[in-house]
């Protein structure tokens, strides 16, 4: 039964699972009608990469998306903004807890299609694709995209309407007057949008700390391609490989200048497909595979290379570390044509260590012009907000400073409410009275290797207890009498020799205490673990993991 204006029953609500609080893993569910009878639409599927230090052995986080799976008739479609990994990067993997329609711009779309496919969901996955400025209709929904600029191409504001108000989701954006690569943003719909009405913005926050404009990506063209001209040896540089108009601007200044460029890392050749497949990079010079580079003089070759954060398995860090075929060494040049996203600040810097370490000088945004921000500054996001006008002002995608830094800007541009909220938290969007509602569990989903396990599951905090202080395993022989029948079986893990003959002492004291008329096995078990770590904590000062297995013959 269609969804009527005055149904006073009628909710329009915001429930963000990720993106709330951090920077990454965007998913924000929009719900509309009864509490009991809700429709929804989801904007983005995002994902965080996992960090050595915190999640050890974890590929990608994503959020638990339980309660909607709980829901999925109700789930009309996913609408991905662009096509960043912190947007898409879960849709194939949370896709069958769903099994949903997913609405993408073409750019946007043949990286999805590339990311079904590895999970041989092609023919399963309804993959819908909405042309730029494309409008869609979703139960209660009445979607339109509106054209905005970002640091890839097809990036997209989505206007929602429903019959209790419109809401601006802007995606991540920023104002560049002067585009490389695809348009400029649609500033004229965005103010007819705000003369319209505009009951609440949902808007990026990862810049609302940084005073006046994030910059235009022509201005880094200009001085890359100057910096390029510069140096003498072989170049590499390494930019966000998504950054399509960077990838254009790196290799048109290589070719003016007389060199070769080299894709390394599998997502710059994905990227520069797609790209050429939908339109654009039409004109980007052609490369050369590294094999062939070998055989150039050093000042004719550019290596346009993955690892910016200084990711363990992308091409530069293993540059660096001598592990993969490209070689540099003195004489040569690596240019960071990207920003450090906070977070990534050891790897980043330990990269720059071993690249100084084999003789390479380091260029970054400390030393040149290099990189700009895809996201928007505070002037750009006092632009927004004087073209739409909202009532309602919900910052996002942004860490908890981030979110008040936007907060507190929106308020002194008078917007009438402002609302900061958590992820898990459900905010009802109503002129002038929005609120939060209810609580929803907003866990996280980790890729662990190749299998989906909750985050509740601990295994992470495991790994990190093991990597800390190592494992003790012990194995204990007892006959059917429940007596000891053989020396114990001891391995130790990760801590150092004095600590070996400590356990193995304790272990004997604490086997030779026992008695099998009067402790059982678990008794047993427990005094020699007991026994065990309290040992190597008095020799070593740390708690190691320590298990005990018992075995009877």
């Amino acid at each position: 039964m269609p969804h009527k204006i005055n149904d006073d029953d009628n909710e329009l609500v915001l429930l963000p699972l990720g993106g709330a609080g951090e920077i990454g893993m965007n998913f924000n569910a929009y719900g509309f009608g009864p509490d009991d009878d809700r429709k929804w639409i989801i904007v983005d599927c995002g994902v965080l990469f996992g960090r050595e230090g915190a999640t050890p052995g974890v590929d990608l986080i994503m959020p638990d998306i339980s309660f909607l799976a709980e829901r999925r008739d109700d789930v009309l479609g996913i609408i991905a903004t662009h096509a960043h990994e912190d947007h898409i990067g879960a849709i194939a993997l949370l896709w069958p807890m769903l099994k949903c329609p997913v609405y993408a711009t073409p750019f946007t779309a043949r990286l999805i299609e590339g990311k079904l496919d590895e999970a041989e969901l092609i023919g399963k996955a309804k993959l819908k694709v909405v042309p730029p400025h494309g409008k869609l209709s979703l139960g209660p929904f009445e979607i339109e995209l509106v054209s905005i600029t970002h640091s890839i191409p097809e990036p997209n504001a989505i206007a929602i309407k429903t019959p209790l108000g419109t809401v601006v989701h802007t995606g991540d954006w920023k104002i560049d007057p002067d585009p490389v690569v695809g348009k400029k943003a649609d500033i004229g719909r965005f103010k007819a949008l705000g003369d319209e009405g505009v009951l609440a913005l949902v808007c990026d926050s990862t810049n609302a700390l940084v005073k006046g404009r994030s910059g235009s990506e022509a201005e880094v063209k200009k001085h890359l391609t100057e910096l390029i001209g510069t140096i003498k040896g072989r170049i590499a540089v390494t930019a966000f490989a998504s950054n399509v108009a960077r990838l254009d601007t790196i290799a048109k200044a290589a070719k003016m200048h007389k060199r070769h460029v080299v894709l390394v890392g599998r997502a710059m050749h994905k990227i520069v497909q797609a790209a050429k497949e939908t339109g654009y990079l039409q004109d980007f010079p052609p490369t050369i595979d590294f094999e062939d580079a070998e055989d150039i003089a050093p000042h004719k070759v550019l290596y346009l290379c993955t690892g910016s954060q200084g990711e363990p398995r992308a091409a530069l860090p293993r540059i660096a570390s001598g592990e993969h075929a490209v070689k540099l060494g003195p004489g040569d040049t690596v240019i960071f044509s990207s920003r450090v996203i906070p977070g990534n600040e050891l790897p980043i810097f330990e990269l720059h260590n071993k690249l100084a370490t084999i003789g390479v000088e380091v260029l970054s945004t400390e030393d040149h012009f290099v990189h700009v921000s895809g996201h928007p500054a505070r002037d750009e996001l006092t632009e927004m907000y004087r073209w739409v006008r909202p009532k309602i002002a919900v910052p996002v995608h942004g860490e908890t400073r981030h979110l008040h830094a936007h907060a507190a800007l929106a308020k002194s541009l008078q917007v009438p409410q402002v609302v900061t909220i958590e992820n898990g938290q459900m905010l009802k969007l109503a002129p002038g009275k929005a609120s939060v509602i209810d609580e929803t569990p907003s866990g996280r989903i980790h890729l662990d290797g190749t299998v989906l396990v909750a985050e509740g599951l601990g295994l992470a905090r495991k790994r990190r207890a093991l990597g800390f202080a190592g494992m003790i395993a012990i194995t204990l022989v007892l006959d059917e009498k429940n007596r000891v029948a053989a020396d114990p079986g001891i391995i130790l893990e990760g801590m150092p020799e004095p600590v070996h003959e400590a356990v193995r002492t304790a272990v004997d004291k604490a086997l030779d205490r026992h008695n099998p008329r009067k402790n059982d096995e678990g008794d047993l078990r427990e005094s020699v673990r007991r026994a065990a770590r309290r040992a190597a904590e008095d020799a070593w000062g740390k708690k190691p993991v320590t298990r005990v297995e018992v075995v009877t013959v």
